[in-house]
């Protein structure tokens, strides 16, 4: 696996965390509802990607963040709820 780096982009009401890796772009969008809850829409990891734990890394960039803002998450895509389910050390950050 090669080195990654994952951006966040907010603008308005939406944004969403973009990794870079190898040529190919994963994100994890999600919608702004208040400045303490945030809605994780969707993760979109391409074929080049999927085996190499893009998508996690992307839900963990958006769980580290929660946290440190104070923000919870409700995780609306399917692959976001589905990390919640196995990971639950994160259900601080989660609103379900």
């Amino acid at each position: 696996m090669s080195e990654s780096e994952i951006t966040r982009e907010v603008e308005g009401s939406r944004g969403r965390y973009v990794l870079h890796r190898d040529g190919h772009e994963a994100e994890l969008t999600y919608s702004i509802a208040s400045p303490s809850l945030i809605i994780a829409d969707h993760t979109g990891v391409p074929e080049a990607l999927r085996s190499g734990g893009a998508g996690l890394a992307l839900v963990e960039r958006l769980v580290a963040d929660a946290r440190a803002e104070g923000v919870k998450i409700v995780p609306l895509c399917p692959f976001v709820n589905a990390q919640r389910r196995r990971h639950p050390d994160w259900a601080d950050v989660f609103q379900v």
